[in-house]
């Protein structure tokens, strides 16, 4: 499910879960360990990266619909544990932005310190709301302090998926580049955090980014149980239905 890559003193972590990279327990499991195993060797930096065209498809819908109440709360606990492993990060880390990255792919790319996305019609967004789930408040404040309150709302609230070169405009990524140089751009970008002097980098990055580590902190204090009764709202389970029957016809 994962690539792990040693760039010097860099360490990459490649989703690699065919044939999208949709996110389950598995996976997110996966990239806390590989983050706790790259620190305790010693990597000074870490990249998140995906497939060429396509970063992650989010939530993995489908395993998701056939699971009960408990099994919900599961994979949003083990969703939010790795959206906190990744904002908790006590070094940088950069969300190289393979290509498609809607709804979670985009969500877990928030709580880098910085985004290479690749330039073409790929597309990135918070789409919750066009499949019929709540964004819930810890993750609209990660969008916020990227893209500025006004501009969060109106891409959560419209679920709005927009091209890459919309999102540098509105500052949801930082960086573009070719398909195929996005890792490379990430991993030039971390170089030149590794050259300034460590100290003065690492305690600045920490104030700087002190708001969202207060807020996730500790994940399971997060407002778990607000978010699932949305989850099971019928016209919520409605939507996702239909969005599966989708999906099943593609295949």
């Amino acid at each position: 499910m994962l690539n792990v890559i040693t760039h010097d003193a860099i360490t990459e972590i490649n989703l690699a879960r065919p044939p999208v990279n949709a996110l389950n327990t598995d996976l997110l499991r996966g990239i806390r360990d590989a983050i706790d195993a790259a620190l305790a060797s010693g990597a000074r930096g870490l990249v998140l990266s995906g497939a060429p065209g396509l970063f992650s498809a989010g939530v993995d819908v489908p395993a998701l619909l056939g699971c009960d109440r408990e099994g919900v709360r599961a994979f949003w606990r083990e969703f939010f544990h790795t959206a906190s492993k990744l904002a908790m990060s006590p070094v940088p880390i950069v969300a190289a932005i393979t290509g498609h990255s809607p709804a979670g792919g985009a969500v877990l790319s928030l709580f880098c310190d910085y985004r290479v996305m690749a330039e073409g019609p790929f597309r990135i967004g918070l789409n919750e709301v066009q499949v019929g789930l709540v964004v819930p408040e810890p993750i609209q404040m990660a969008l916020r302090r990227v893209v500025g309150a006004y501009r969060a709302e109106r891409l959560m609230v419209a679920g709005a998926m927009i091209e890459s070169a919309e999102a540098l405009a509105c500052g949801l990524v930082d960086e573009l580049t070719g398909v195929d140089e996005v890792v490379t751009r990430a991993i030039h970008w971390m170089q030149g955090m590794l050259a300034l002097p460590s100290n003065a980098m690492l305690t600045t990055r920490a104030l700087a980014r002190a708001d969202l580590t207060t807020l996730w902190a500790d994940p399971d204090a997060l407002p778990m149980e607000q978010f699932l009764e949305a989850y099971f709202h019928p016209e919520t389970q409605a939507v996702l239905q239909q969005l599966v029957a989708r999906l099943k016809k593609k295949d």
